[in-house]
C-alpha cells in the first residue's frame, strides 16, 4: 500500500530531471494564466536550478511540492501546498495538470490525496482555495469535489486587460470525511 497512490496517479517529490517537464509546461502561457499570471520567459538553466532546490527540499512548515505522475511513471502535472497555518489548522494548495493530460481525473485524485493527508495525518481542520473566475474547469472541479463556495474577492485578478474575481472555496475535515463516505458508497458506474 502506497499512501501516495490513487487509482490512476501517484504523488512523488520533484527530481532534478523533472526540470525538462516543468520547462515545457512553462511554455504554455494560458496554463500560467490559469495558475497565476503570464510569466516572462525563464531559462532552462533557471528551471534546472529550481528543480535541484526542490529535490533537496525538506518537508518544512508542512508546505511541499509534488509531481503528479501516472502509475506507469509519466509526469502529468504538479500539486503544492502553501499557507500552512498550524495555529488555525488551515492550509491552501495549487494544482496543475498539463493540457494534454486534462480531463482524466488526475487533478481530482491528487487533491483528494493531499486532503486525506493533511486532514487525517497532520490534523489540519480546513483547506482554503482561491480560483480565478474565468477558470471554469477548476470551478467545476472544486464544486464536484464537494468544496463550499465561500465568497469572492471582487476584481482581485488582472489579466487579458481585464479584472476578474477570485472565487473562494473551503472544505473542513468533517466535510471531507462526509464527502469521501458518499463517494465510496456510490455504486461503480461501470
Amino acid at each position: 500500500m502506497n499512501y501516495w497512490q490513487a487509482e490512476t496517479i501517484r504523488l512523488r517529490g520533484v527530481e532534478p530531471e523533472d526540470a525538462q517537464h516543468f520547462f515545457r509546461w512553462n511554455q504554455d502561457s494560458e496554463r500560467a494564466r490559469q495558475l497565476d499570471f503570464v510569466w516572462p520567459p525563464i531559462s532552462l538553466s533557471s528551471v534546472e536550478g529550481w528543480a535541484m532546490e526542490q529535490s533537496a527540499q525538506k518537508f518544512k512548515d508542512d508546505a511541499f511540492h509534488w509531481v503528479i505522475e501516472t502509475l506507469d511513471g509519466q509526469p502529468v502535472g504538479s500539486i503544492s501546498t502553501h499557507d500552512c497555518n498550524l495555529r488555525n489548522g488551515t492550509f491552501s494548495y495549487g494544482v496543475d495538470v498539463a493540457e494534454e493530460h486534462r480531463g482524466n481525473g488526475y487533478a481530482a485524485e491528487a487533491i483528494r490525496l493531499i486532503l486525506r493527508y493533511y486532514f487525517e495525518e497532520l490534523r489540519y481542520h480546513k483547506v482554503n482555495v482561491g480560483v480565478h473566475s474565468y477558470n471554469e474547469a477548476s470551478l467545476r472541479l472544486h464544486e464536484r469535489l464537494g468544496f463550499v463556495r465561500e465568497g469572492a474577492l471582487r476584481e482581485a485578478v488582472y489579466t487579458r486587460g481585464r479584472r476578474y474575481d477570485m472565487i473562494l472555496f473551503g472544505m473542513t475535515a468533517d466535510e471531507f470525511r462526509d464527502n469521501e463516505s458518499r463517494l465510496s458508497a456510490r455504486p461503480d458506474p461501470r
